[in-house]
């Protein structure tokens, strides 16, 4: 018995060790908005000035990607590893197949032209590392991914594509 007992509790040891070890963009959530982009990097010198800055030049692009189910980006928080956040204050919709790109900087949101403006001049995402988290307005997560300049842009071009 004691032998089955200690067999048992390494495999079950090793499977939450296995678990544990998971990273947190491989989980797959159960939601029709997904991350399906981001441009951490804007092109050229930073500058987060509201004028003249490229601010606007960084963006996430999030994707409805059901097939059938409207989305309506109120109350749909975006936040990175540091504790920055933004939240979808006003309606948005996305109809299936959809995206927005939610840039830095100001300007005029567009259902039209897809685009909502964080109206911060600061950059929200870092140029080596970050983690990007999507959250629900229940609180719940609806997609998080974690980027690093050397191991997830091999080309360098400061732009990594998720859920393609």
């Amino acid at each position: 018995m004691r032998i089955r007992l200690v067999a048992t509790t390494a495999v079950a040891a090793g499977a939450l060790t296995a678990l544990s070890a998971v990273p947190a963009q491989a989980a797959e959530y159960d939601s029709a908005l997904k991350i399906r982009g981001i441009q951490y990097d804007a092109p050229g010198s930073d500058s987060n000035r509201c004028s003249g800055g490229n601010t606007a030049e960084e963006y996430l692009t999030i994707k409805n990607y059901s097939r059938s189910t409207t989305v309506n980006l109120k109350g749909y928080v975006v936040k990175d590893a540091a504790g920055n956040r933004f939240a979808f204050t006003a309606s948005h919709t996305l109809q299936p197949g959809d995206y927005v790109k939610l840039r830095g900087g100001n300007g005029a949101d567009s259902d039209t032209k897809n685009v909502v403006y964080r109206d911060n001049c600061n950059f929200m995402w870092n140029n080596d590392k970050d983690t990007i988290y999507v959250y629900k307005p229940s609180g719940a997560r609806a997609d998080v991914h974690s980027y690093t300049r050397s191991g997830s842009d091999p080309d360098r071009n400061g732009y990594i594509t998720y859920h393609g």
